[in-house]
């Protein structure tokens, strides 16, 4: 049975994956060490990108949540999200089964289609598919979590009497997640049932939670149980102030590196809302650093601010050391968690 969120703050874990700068291997085993930390201290879930670049290592997230699986017990986890153009619908269904049995039941299942042309192109996808491929994606992935034989008929796809063999450990199907600013996307998620993740200023994602909510409540698709809507922060908490913002700076320095990889690489200029420097990020409130009660206080409140309910921290990123990940995690337990 799928596990419920509480009505209290429920935090999470969101990764790129991205390259730390160190051996492949180390990153591994060190973000599983990470994830048997989360797993102990009553984090609800990790959540992986998807990316082909040094911004994520982890180009195939089913193969390292199937990790996971084996390091944790309570730990729920999942794709954030995986990349439907990137795969055949049928082989995405037969994954999400898999994970979902390994982890006996404990899977997260975002979905997405790919923001960069050029990312996507490297799977032979042109741009002008991309939205109606991962359209047509998308409702053969619903369609066969429905279970029977499959049948599809569309620009991209066909299907006559697939037999499915494999079905998901959580039925109907797996929580399902949408990560958008945009209000569109919202509601759509609002009129299928699906948990909402932002990133951005609070006052700017308070627009996108209050449609996503007002057409949650008026969907015949929506649940019986409240809906996440979740924040995603980068948090670094320290000892001391400068701690924190040292160890901060240095990892969001790596981080953007990677992330600005593919975009110099092809000469794109990047998102405009992609914070350019560290103090950008910090004022744009993509970061929170700092000691622990100030740490907590800023996060409540932008928590507040945004009509969020669920806190996606970033603790692994950049050149961030394990041990400083692990602060965090412990930090948030006692200083969020921990708290009613």
């Amino acid at each position: 049975m799928t596990q419920q969120p509480s009505s209290k703050l429920t935090c999470g874990i969101f990764d790129h994956l991205d390259d730390d700068g160190r051996d492949v291997g180390r990153q591994y085993e060190d973000r599983l060490i990470l994830a048997e930390a989360c797993d102990r201290l009553g984090f609800y879930a990790y959540h992986v990108a998807e990316h082909c670049t040094p911004h994520g290592r982890g180009p195939s997230p089913g193969l390292f949540l199937s990790s996971v699986t084996q390091r944790t017990r309570h730990l729920r986890l999942g794709p954030f999200v995986m990349l439907l153009n990137f795969y055949h619908p049928l082989r995405a269904f037969e994954e999400i089964c898999m994970l979902d049995q390994l982890s006996g039941g404990r899977l997260e299942l975002g979905l997405g289609r790919g923001g960069l042309p050029v990312e996507l192109s490297c799977f032979g996808i042109c741009e002008d598919a991309a939205p109606s491929r991962y359209e047509e994606a998308n409702d053969i992935l619903l369609k066969a979590m429905t279970g029977g034989a499959l049948s599809y008929q569309g620009r991209h796809f066909q299907l006559n009497e697939v037999p499915l063999t494999l079905t998901t450990h959580q039925r109907p199907s797996p929580p399902i997640w949408v990560t958008t600013n945009r209000l569109d996307t919202a509601i759509w998620a609002a009129g299928n049932g699906a948990n909402l993740a932002c990133v951005g200023p609070s006052v700017g994602v308070r627009k996108i939670s209050d449609a996503y909510r007002t057409h949650r409540e008026r969907s015949p698709c929506a649940p019986d149980r409240g809906p996440f809507v979740g924040l995603l922060r980068m948090v670094v908490i320290g000892r001391s102030e400068t701690d924190a913002y040292s160890l901060a700076r240095s990892a969001y320095e790596q981080w953007l590196r990677s992330f600005k990889f593919l975009y110099e690489l092809n000469d794109i200029p990047t998102p405009q809302a992609l914070p350019p420097t560290f103090d950008a990020a910090i004022e744009s409130e993509l970061c929170v650093v700092g000691t622990p009660t100030p740490v907590r206080r800023l996060l409540l409140n932008q928590l507040e601010e945004g009509g969020a309910n669920y806190l996606l921290c970033q603790l692994a990123f950049g050149n961030l050391p394990l041990d400083a990940s692990l602060y965090a995690a412990r930090t948030i337990q006692s200083e969020l968690l921990g708290h009613p």
